[in-house]
């Protein structure tokens, strides 16, 4: 410590003696231990540290010579300066002894108060000299630990670091490699060690053009850069990084240090999310423009308002169960016996009397949306004026391979006799489409039994397993009970104004109100709060904001709600499975089914 006293050390079997030559050397920052024996003073030297000792040459049993001579002979006290205290040896071969047996110096007794004080000051200094080096060797022993340690540190992050560390010097020869390095380019650190970056493949010319500007003398501070270059990997070639230097500048000679985090993962979602960003555009805008050209051939064909309405919104009800279905695909692909089960499913098609056979097949998106609305047409005209309008017909839908697709064939029986149209309508058209415009693909044969229609898809289908196809009739035909909505107060949770108002006017025309409309999640809970309400229409999110307060409100209040969404299930508030989801857009009758069942659920209504 800085204030760590020097200790002298007094040895003699007198104690006046030892109270005279204390009272000589006392002053401050010394303190003077005292012994009256030789082995007092060796245990003493073992505890202490002594920049002098005083030895009197006469004691009794072990003398000032021999306690000398074992303080040499033992590793901690061998270095203790020795001055002999006598009145006697002034024998020259008894002053040698002394020297030889470690002194430094003779006092002789009586003691001159001046030269002991001088004496003692050279070995107080040197004292304070050897205590303050000491100090200044722990200091550094404890600043090199500490470095080691940091270094250690610093050295355990980098090798276990995502992140490669190089150092390059001005030659951009490499100096350090870490094994993050290694890892990420898969070269050891041998192989590329004390070798020019360029030579070893690492770095391109346009690459140690960058670098090299980042080396050159800069005024000021040394700066900081980044930027994304290709550095090479030692069998997958040129990879992307970001790298992050710093000039490190030692005795004149600058040094780079790099941080580099590989980035090909980051590249590729980034071509990825382009890609993606790009599809959806095409998708959305091929979808709008289906949808505007399903609505200018409508209204083109249509015989009044009414009509349009109904084929209208059963068009855009299957491009919309289409587009949910391949949404839960990925956009990848969608087994057939899908589209029909959601025919069947939505009532347009009923199970009961439809003859499914044919292998498991899936379709590719364009062709699944076309085969969506294709066979839409086909169970609604089946329905209006086919096999499906009277209680005994029948069809049958078969498709077998054929080359790299398939055939499909729809056939009508037990129907009413049936005689091809005098002109073509929209409806055909749609059916015509599925194979893409292909001349003859499609063909329909008006048999007085009921239609066939051929159905020949030369592409877009490729074989799914080898599942059987479900049993016809699998899936219970939708009805369409009374609603009971008169009178009901009717609370809508819907940001968008449109939809919203095409919702009350559909509520309203069903006999429900009064019929309140909220915009936000604020709002919602205002109503809640002010009014009761009989049953609740809840949008999935409302502008941006989720609505997991607004369903908790309305379990807690035991109000009957569904949810009315252009998500899916897993995007809507968790624990809230049982409450119903209509999908964006919706048809009326879905609606109208969903909030009955809501307010009376089926069991009941079969035991009334």
């Amino acid at each position: 410590m800085p204030d760590s006293p020097i200790r002298f050390l007094i040895v003699d079997d007198i104690a006046e003696n030892i109270q005279a030559l204390d009272a000589l050397l006392r002053r401050d920052g010394l303190v003077v231990d005292h012994a009256r024996s030789a082995t007092e003073a060796l245990e003493l030297m073992l505890v202490h540290d002594y920049a002098l000792a005083f030895l009197d040459v006469h004691m009794p049993g072990t003398d000032g010579y021999e306690l000398a001579e074992l303080m040499r002979s033992i590793e901690r006290t061998r270095g203790v300066p020795i001055i002999f205290v006598t009145a006697a040896e002034r024998d020259e071969t008894r002053r040698f002894r002394g020297y030889e047996a470690g002194a430094v110096d003779y006092i002789f007794k009586p003691i001159d108060p001046v030269v002991l004080k001088s004496k003692a000051e050279v070995f107080f200094r040197i004292g304070q000299q050897a205590r303050d080096l000491q100090q200044q060797r722990d200091e550094m022993e404890r600043i090199a630990r500490d470095r080691d340690r940091a270094a250690n540190r610093l050295r355990a992050h980098t090798d276990n670091s995502p992140l490669a560390f190089v150092t390059l010097d001005q030659d951009l020869v490499i100096r350090d490699w870490s094994q993050g390095a290694e890892r990420m380019f898969g070269s050891p650190a041998a192989a590329v060690m004390g070798r020019p970056a360029l030579d070893c493949g690492w770095l391109d010319p346009a690459g140690a053009a960058t670098l090299r500007d980042w080396l050159s003398p800069a005024d000021g501070a040394a700066p900081r850069h980044s930027t994304e270059i290709p550095l090479g990997h030692a069998s997958r070639g040129p990879i992307p990084c970001a790298i992050y230097g710093s000039i490190l500048v030692d005795g004149g000679r600058r040094t780079l240090s790099l941080q580099i985090l590989d980035i090909t993962d980051r590249k590729r979602a980034e071509e990825v999310r382009s890609l993606l960003i790009g599809e959806l555009n095409h998708r959305i805008k091929n979808t709008l423009a289906n949808v505007q050209a399903i609505a200018r051939q409508g209204l083109r064909r249509s015989t009044g308002l009414d009509d349009f309405e109904q084929s209208f919104n059963g068009r855009l009800q299957a491009l919309s169960r289409a587009h949910s279905i391949l949404s839960e695909t990925t956009w990848a692909s969608a087994p057939l016996d899908r589209v029909i089960d959601d025919l069947i499913r939505v009532g347009t098609l009923d199970g009961d009397r439809l003859r499914r056979s044919g292998p498991p097949v899936e379709l590719t998106p364009d062709t699944m949306l076309r085969m969506a609305l294709a066979l839409h047409e086909l169970a609604t005209n089946a329905v209006k004026y086919g096999a499906l309008s009277v209680p005994d017909g029948t069809v049958h839908l078969d498709w077998t391979p054929q080359g790299g697709g398939i055939c499909l064939r729809w056939r009508e029986a037990g129907g009413p006799p049936v005689a091809p149209p005098s002109r073509g309508g929209f409806g055909s058209d749609l059916i015509a489409a599925v194979a893409g415009g292909e001349e003859g693909a499609v063909t329909a044969d008006w048999q007085p039994g009921g239609v066939v229609w051929t159905i020949r898809l030369r592409d877009g289908v490729s074989p799914l397993g080898t599942e059987a196809a479900p049993a016809p009739g699998s899936t219970e035909p939708a009805s369409a009970p009374a609603t009971g909505l008169d009178g009901c107060t009717v609370l809508v949770v819907e940001d968008e104004p449109l939809v919203a108002m095409d919702i009350r006017s559909e509520l309203e025309d069903a006999g429900a109100g009064p019929v309140r409309i909220a915009r936000t999640v604020d709002a919602a809970l205002s109503a809640l709060a002010e009014a009761r309400f009989d049953l609740a229409l809840l949008d999935g999110n409302l502008k941006g904001r989720p609505v997991d307060a607004v369903a908790q409100r309305l379990r807690q209040s035991r109000i009957p709600f569904c949810f009315v969404s252009g998500y899916g299930r897993e995007h809507l508030p968790p624990g809230f499975d049982d409450a119903p989801l209509i999908q964006k857009p919706f048809a009326p009758a879905a609606l109208r089914l969903v909030l009955a069942d809501l307010l009376c659920p089926p069991p009941a209504r079969a035991a009334e």
